[in-house]
């Protein structure tokens, strides 16, 4: 593998200038926001702490987020509250489709929390959440970006069949670091719960953060398990710390790596990848249908 730029946050404890991004301004972001609060929804973007929340909310689009906003894992990345979740709320479909519709969104994501105690992982809600927007906006395209269901394959058919365009499953890491980055997954799960969402006839979609620690070969060998499985579209972006509490960054990974990687995913035969420091799973992503 040719060597190419690294930089150590422990040489560098400010973030470099290509992860700089705007702040969220505008007549469009403030829209957004007030639909967003109107209709007691919840957004990844904001729960996650997004980078591209400007860029995306400045143009009129968000990712929603159904299921509450507590999740019942607790994968050191990731910003969104970790516990018991106590919101089931049968309604959601409907107000989701409402904004949808009033913000005139033409390419809908829509991902959720794990709830994984639920019986069905919560595949009802994320069925009939697809079917609202579908019935209120047939013009809408729309991408689930769903939670591991825990090998539960009739859970995840139902997640599936209501209509959406794309069906994207993060694998988030390479295998070595799963039990560090996503202790209560299983790398081998994921790429099963993906390999099956093709076989069901959807466009497939994943993502991974890279900076976590992991090697330019486990990059690539994770690339290699997820065309071995179907995968049609691949992002990769850059980690960052929500908090001192989750997993640290080890390092900065430079433009030209991230465009190497996007070089040798389509070589490997991935439809399309998207590939750069703020690059997030819901990024650009009307071009992933």
């Amino acid at each position: 593998m040719i060597e190419l730029p690294q930089v150590s946050p422990a040489a560098n404890s400010r973030k470099p200038d290509w992860l700089r991004v705007k702040l969220p301004i505008g007549e469009k972001y403030t829209n957004v926001r007030k639909i967003v609060d109107e209709y007691k929804l919840h957004t990844i973007c904001q729960s996650g702490n997004c980078p591209n929340m400007g860029e995306c909310w400045g143009e009129g689009t968000a990712t929603f987020m159904i299921l509450g906003n507590v999740c019942t894992r607790s994968c050191t990345f990731c910003a969104v509250a970790t516990g018991r979740p106590n919101e089931y709320d049968e309604d959601e479909p409907r107000r989701v489709a409402d904004a949808i519709q009033l913000m005139k969104v033409k390419h809908a994501v829509i991902t959720s929390v794990n709830r994984d105690e639920l019986k069905d992982k919560g595949a009802e809600i994320w069925y009939q959440t697809v079917r609202a927007v579908k019935e209120t906006t047939p013009a809408t395209t729309i991408e689930t970006l769903i939670p591991d269901v825990k090998a539960n394959w009739d859970a995840l058919i139902r997640m599936i069949e209501g209509g959406q365009e794309v069906v994207s499953h993060n694998m988030e890491t390479v295998e070595r670091l799963y039990r560090y980055v996503r202790p209560q997954a299983k790398y081998v799960r994921s790429l099963e719960q993906i390999k099956r969402t093709k076989e069901f006839g959807k466009r497939n979609k994943s993502g991974i953060m890279l900076g976590l620690g992991e090697t330019q070969d486990e990059v690539l060998k994770a690339m290699d398990d997820l065309v071995e499985n179907g995968l049609d579209v691949l992002t990769l972006g850059q980690y960052l710390q929500p908090t001192k509490m989750h997993h640290e960054v080890i390092e900065w990974i430079h433009p030209d790596t991230f465009a190497m990687y996007k070089e040798e995913g389509l070589k490997r035969g991935l439809a399309y990848v998207e590939s750069g420091a703020l690059v997030r799973s819901s990024y650009h992503a009307e071009k992933h249908i």
